[in-house]
């Protein structure tokens, strides 16, 4: 019996299941991880299309959202504004490895008010 390699792009059709997966990545995943999941929603929605709608020639985006890739975060800014795709801050939880300093606390509520 043959078998076939699994696709995840094949079965990320609606942009919400492809934000979900995205989300899933971000939460704990590595930088090749959210690559991969990001290359996977490219491959989804079509290489083809997607280079047109972010002026990065095709054969440029497999490069860098393939398995050996190392985007600039602003090509993956660009790629996920053309996919629709809204990147957000949340805080999480736990304990922050690094603990703000107290004066860049004061100054961000000084500009907040």
């Amino acid at each position: 019996m043959a078998t076939t390699r699994f696709d995840a792009a094949e079965y990320l059709a609606e942009p919400e299941a492809q934000a979900e997966f995205l989300a899933a990545a971000l939460e704990d995943g590595s930088a090749d991880e959210i690559r991969a999941a990001i290359n996977t929603i490219a491959r989804a929605r079509g290489m083809s299309d997607l280079a047109k709608a972010t002026g990065i020639r095709r054969e440029q985006l497999y490069r860098a959202l393939g398995e050996d890739g190392n985007p600039e975060f602003a090509t993956i800014l660009t790629v996920l504004r053309a996919l629709g795709v809204k990147l957000t801050s949340a805080p999480s939880k736990g304990t922050p490895k690094v603990a703000p300093k107290r004066k860049a606390a004061k100054k961000a509520g000084r500009r907040a008010a």
